[in-house]
């Protein structure tokens, strides 16, 4: 059965991006989108932090739990996000894919991208949530890249 060229054009004009081939980005967007669609303390999300970290899965997945609260609280509008298992990505997740990726080495870089991404000027407290992210994935050894 093909699809109409019109729905793939739908298609792509909201989920233009595709995965990023970084595996531990893949890790972090999982479980974002699994905290997004369900609640922080989803199981799923917290079961693939644990088969990816093992026993030291702890810290990485608190630091995301505290992230996404950070993000839901404080964006001025919906982040886009899709579905756990999709093969895209949305321009919100791609842009917080970015931040996670260059918050160590290019801050400003990043804060430019979180402040358009939840539409606030200052981005300081939630820049400092996705560094911890980032630093507890190196730490173990599963560094974020885009």
């Amino acid at each position: 059965m093909s699809v109409p060229p019109s729905s793939v054009a739908e298609r792509l004009s909201v989920l233009p991006h595709t995965l990023p081939a970084c595996e531990n980005a893949r890790l972090v967007l999982f479980a974002i989108r699994r905290m997004g669609a369900n609640c922080l303390a989803d199981a799923r999300a917290a079961h693939a932090m644990f088969t990816a970290f093992g026993e030291r899965f702890r810290r990485p997945l608190m630091l995301v739990r505290a992230l996404m609260a950070d993000l839901a609280t404080s964006a001025a509008g919906p982040i886009s996000i899709t579905h756990c298992c999709c093969s895209r990505m949305t321009h919100a997740e791609r842009a917080l894919m970015h931040v996670l990726a260059r918050v160590e080495l290019y801050p400003d870089n990043a804060r430019v991208l979180l402040a358009d991404l939840l539409g606030i000027r200052r981005v300081d407290g939630i820049l400092a949530s996705a560094a911890v992210v980032a630093a507890a994935f190196a730490d173990e050894g599963r560094p974020i890249t885009c």
